[in-house]
């Protein structure tokens, strides 16, 4: 079985490439994208299992694709997760209401991004986690 598909969007490189290395040395696969727009179009080509979304990126804004990937029958089934340095009520309320499935705050751990995509493998019909032989 194929490793699952994780997407982190945000405009900030260091994120990125800090993520992705966390989550490849895990045994996910990792696409990335800088910006709204190619985050929308990587989870419409791609359909990553998880995808985490931060909300100020340019040319789309987080809540514009999570609100369009809820929106889609083919897509709705993608546990977002809002990535974020918009830390206050109102804004996790929002995110909420455009149909994101949980969100953390930046600054945040590595461990704190691993255990959600746990959370994630353990409420999914289809298993996160590469097949690792013993």
């Amino acid at each position: 079985m194929d490793p699952a598909l994780v997407l982190v969007a945000d405009d900030e490189p260091f994120i990125l490439r800090s993520l992705a290395f966390v989550l490849k040395k895990e045994g996910f696969r990792v696409e990335t994208a800088g910006d709204g727009v190619e985050a929308l179009e990587k989870i419409r080509a791609s359909r990553p299992r998880v995808v985490f979304l931060d909300i100020m990126m340019p040319r789309m804004n987080g809540y514009e694709v999570c609100s369009q990937v809820k929106a889609d029958p083919r897509l709705r089934d993608i546990h977002v997760v809002f990535l974020t340095a918009k830390g206050q009520q109102i804004d996790k309320v929002r995110g909420l209401i455009q149909g994101a499935d949980d969100y953390i705050t930046k600054p945040f751990s590595p461990r704190a991004i691993l255990q959600k995509v746990r959370e994630v493998a353990s409420t999914s019909r289809q298993p996160l986690y590469p097949h690792r032989s013993g």
